[in-house]
């Protein structure tokens, strides 16, 4: 084992390396970090697009982060007081939770896939963040051997041996051991890399990639190309939690449920307008039925009130509230000019609070398994 002592303010930490070669902390008075007396930990990608993606989110819940200094890695929310903000890389944030450094964790969820494999205490709060999209799959040349070959199986089909291998490359040994093996595919050798992946077919060091995908650029910039059944999985932005933390950290699952419930909220509100219009009519039920017949039924049905000017009430106008869908905004508002609409306004909603979530009933559920 290789030992590195540092000094951190008052105490000295200590970085153990172990065979494996993934690193353990501790204190010199030996408060070890996953002391259950110690503050419940969120930990948050530190650099890159998917760190800001994450702090855009969490302000955007109300739920801003606060780094009073920019040199440190720990870091607050005001509106969550008592819970300890930490920057890690996102390989980190899985092994941190792992040996309980920390308690949660927001990251994409082809890092928590690769580093969480076969930890049965970490478990997925919340899949789909929104951000973060992309996916892994196979990259495979366009050239040689591989010009004719379209599906997983045709790749199967070309006969490696243990004397001839496929030669994968990869960031992601776990995932694509995991995905060789569920596809029947024998005879892989698994080489890793970091960066430049795309490069390594065509210097001979590999034959196919597994690696991250977005727009698939990048892929066919190096004449590489996605074949059918080679994606792997499907990722974007996810948080994460120790099972064992949610049960014996104080404070940790109170802290959780508002961050699941608020992003949960703001996440559904994003999705939709608030479209408020004035019409005229005999009455409110009228006006109700009308918005109804055509499809104009807001989330549970739309909320119609009287209009009043100057103190009186304006005879037959009323106000109609309903909600509406982002992408159906111009049909709805050319619906509500053909019955009459006029003052169409129309607001950003930060929140749709309704029933609790069912991801946190999901969450509760796993913690009494």
């Amino acid at each position: 084992h290789a030992l590195r002592r540092q000094a951190h303010g008052a105490a000295v930490v200590c970085s153990v390396t172990r065979e494996d070669g993934i690193g353990t902390q501790g204190t010199e008075r030996g408060d070890a970090m996953g002391s259950k007396t110690r503050p419940p930990r969120l930990a948050l990608p530190s650099k890159g697009r998917m760190a800001e993606d994450t702090l855009s989110l969490l302000k955007s819940c109300q739920l801003g982060v606060r780094k009073p200094n920019p040199r440190q890695y720990v870091a607050e929310i005001p509106e969550l007081p008592g819970l300890e903000v930490w920057f890690q890389r996102a390989s980190d944030i899985v092994r941190k939770l792992s040996y309980g450094d920390v308690d949660v964790g927001i990251l994409g969820y082809d890092m928590f896939h690769e580093y969480a494999h076969g930890n049965e205490d970490l478990i997925v709060v919340h899949d789909s963040l929104k951000y973060g999209q992309c996916h892994l799959a196979l990259g495979v040349p366009s050239k040689g051997i591989f010009e004719d070959v379209a599906t997983l199986n045709e790749l199967k089909a070309l006969g490696w041996t243990a004397e001839n291998p496929l030669r994968v490359v990869t960031g992601y040994p776990n995932t694509a051991k995991e995905f060789f093996h569920k596809n029947g595919v024998d005879n892989v050798e698994y080489l890793a890399a970091d960066g430049a992946l795309e490069a390594a077919p065509y210097m001979g060091c590999a034959d196919i990639i597994l690696d991250l995908v977005s727009t698939g650029t990048t892929l066919r910039e190096n004449n590489l190309r996605e074949i059918v059944g080679g994606r792997v999985i499907d990722s974007e932005g996810v948080v994460v939690a120790s099972k064992k933390a949610l049960k014996e950290r104080h404070g940790l699952l109170d802290h959780l449920k508002q961050i699941v419930e608020r992003i949960e909220a703001h996440l559904t509100a994003d999705e939709f307008f608030l479209v408020t219009a004035n019409i005229r009519s005999g009455s409110d039920t009228e006006i109700a039925q009308t918005l109804l017949e055509r499809g104009l039924g807001g989330l549970q049905g739309p909320t119609i009130s009287p209009v009043y000017s100057s103190g009186l009430r304006s005879e037959g106008l009323f106000a109609a509230n309903l909600c509406v869908r982002k992408s159906q905004l111009h049909d709805t508002i050319k619906q509500l000019r053909t019955i009459g609409g006029s003052g169409v306004l129309v607001q950003q909603l930060t929140y749709i609070f309704d029933e609790e979530p069912w991801r946190w009933t999901e969450v509760l559920k796993k913690l009494n398994e």
